[in-house]
Formats: C-alpha cells, sequence, structure tokens
C-alpha cells in the first residue's frame, strides 16, 4: 500500500508559528541569508523554545496513538535545508513526533499544500496566508506576540472561530459595511432560513469534527466555539446554517459587537481565527490568535 495523508487531519505549519525564532528572525536578510543559516546551526544544540502555535500541535498529535495516526503536522518554511536540522532536533527535544516538511530556502512555500491536502496552514508570513487562502485553503497568519494558550484543558483540542468571512463566506458582511447595521439586520431576518456559504475554515471545521468521531482511544476531545459579533435576530441565520451542515459546535457567542478578547480569556482557546484585524489584535491580548485575511474587511485579496 503506497503511504498517503488520506483521511487524516493534516496542520502545515512554519518553524516561526512552532517556534519561537523572533531573535534569528531580527538577523535574517533575503539578500545575505548565511548569518542566519548559520546562527542557526551554531545553535542546533540548543532546543528552541516553544512558539504560540505548539501547544496547538502537542494537543493535536496527542490523538495519535502506536496503532493509528489521525493527525499529520507537516513544516513547510521558506527556512533552508540547513535550518531544517535544528527545527527537527528541537521538535525531538520537545517530544513531537513530526516526520514530515519542505524547507523551500526564501521561496514561497504554500503551493505544497496541495500536495499535502492540508487542513490548516500556520505561518508568520502575510504573503503566505494570502496566496494559501487564494488557493482555497484554510491559513492564518500567527500574531507572534499573542499570549500563550492557557493550560486548564490539557485533554481538549480548543478552538474558537469568528462567523463571517472565516467559517461562513462574507456574503452578510459586505451588506453590512455597505448598508449598515439595520440593512445587515434585515438581511439576515429574511434569510434566516438560507444557509450561508462556505467560509474558508469550514474546511477545517469539517475536519475537527471528524476527528471528534475518532477520538475514543487517545483520551483527547475537541471543543469548538463560534465567536461572533453577530446579535439576535441576526445569529438565527448562523446557526441554522451550521445545523445545514450537520456540524455542531460546542458554544456560541453572538456578542453584538462586544470586544472579544475577555470571552476568548474564558473560553481559553489553543487559538482564535477571525478575518478583522481589530478582533484579532484584542483576542491576542488573551489567547493565541490568527488573521485570516480573507473577504470584504481584507481587500488588498
Amino acid at each position: 500500500m503506497p503511504v498517503t495523508l488520506e483521511k487524516k487531519l493534516v496542520v502545515a505549519i512554519s518553524s516561526r508559528a512552532l517556534f519561537d525564532f523572533e531573535e534569528e528572525n531580527r538577523i535574517f536578510d533575503p539578500a545575505d541569508p548565511k548569518p542566519y543559516m548559520q546562527l542557526q546551526l551554531d545553535k542546533l544544540a540548543i532546543p528552541a523554545k516553544p512558539g504560540i502555535a505548539f501547544p496547538l500541535v502537542q494537543k493535536l498529535l496527542a490523538f495519535n496513538n502506536s496503532d493509528e495516526r489521525r493527525v499529520e503536522v507537516v513544516m513547510l518554511s521558506r527556512n533552508d535545508p540547513v535550518s531544517a536540522l535544528r527545527i527537527f532536533h528541537s521538535a525531538q527535544a520537545a517530544g513531537l513526533h513530526l516526520e514530515r516538511g519542505v524547507f523551500t530556502q526564501g521561496r514561497a512555500p504554500f503551493k505544497y499544500l496541495r500536495a499535502l491536502g492540508a487542513h490548516l496552514f500556520l505561518s508568520a508570513n502575510a504573503d503566505d496566508v494570502r496566496d494559501a487562502l487564494a488557493l482555497g485553503f484554510p491559513a492564518a497568519r500567527v500574531l507572534t506576540n499573542s499570549m500563550a494558550a492557557g493550560t486548564n484543558f490539557p485533554n481538549e483540542v480548543r478552538i474558537a472561530f469568528d462567523g463571517d468571512a472565516v467559517l461562513f463566506s462574507d456574503e452578510a458582511e459586505r451588506v453590512y459595511q455597505a448598508e449598515g447595521l439595520a440593512a445587515f439586520q434585515d438581511n439576515e431576518t429574511s434569510k434566516a432560513a438560507q444557509p450561508l456559504s462556505d467560509g474558508p475554515f469550514k474546511p477545517l471545521l469539517t475536519a475537527l469534527h471528524q476527528l471528534q468521531r475518532q477520538a475514543d482511544a487517545s483520551g483527547m476531545r475537541i471543543r469548538t466555539a463560534l465567536v461572533t459579533a453577530r446579535s439576535a435576530p441576526a445569529h438565527e441565520r448562523a446557526i441554522r446554517t451550521l445545523m445545514n451542515w450537520n456540524i455542531a459546535v460546542d458554544e456560541a457567542m453572538f456578542l453584538g459587537g462586544l470586544e472579544k478578547g475577555p470571552f476568548l480569556r474564558e473560553f481559553e482557546p489553543d487559538f482564535f481565527f477571525d478575518d478583522q484585524t481589530g478582533h484579532v489584535n484584542s483576542a491576542a491580548r488573551h489567547v493565541p490568535a490568527g488573521h485570516v485575511s480573507s473577504g470584504v474587511s481584507n481587500p488588498s485579496t
């Protein structure tokens, strides 16, 4: 039987998202990468400190056991092959079972997502994230200055999603930005029974839902939350869309424009995804956060 990643949750991640390479990154110069490469080689025996996405990866890999690997985490990095030595050494020292990686020495790595069949791409590089989203892959720019994930739920992968332009398309958000809140509420009330189109992160939510159904032997669980600026009556269309997908989230927060950060602090996600920089920056003060550069709020995409 050929080796395949089919039927697995596949997460592609950059080195700066998984490990704290901020000090090393300060000396990186695309025109002359040799000093950076030498620094990584000099530190080969020094394991890198965990980065913002490290706890999420650690928990996801805990779904695997000796009989079955349900999750595959693949390094997908602009780093060079020499620096890959330190990355894999650091992973081994931290007890992370990472086997695969693609290192492109400064070139954009996102094109390999298709070959991997990735359900999520986490990177600190905004351009790579935008390009990955344009190809149809769930992707987020990791805010490397985010607050570290909490430790109160060691046996749960906890992920929070914004709704419009993340789980759902931005069709309703376009109405809001063009015509205001009253028009948005009228539009969503009149279309309450009409499911929203898929957003860029629906494939990840679907994959997590499938992983949860297989999680019996590992002892790990998944807990998801919808954290949205919507309020009643616009909440109904969001709930009915999830029902139409036959996917349930564990918690839903309809905040009506309230700041999301304090609510996320109480939920304690291992990661939160939002398309609006204001919400992401608020969240990052409390939890690990990633910016999804999609939809009308990110016109450069």
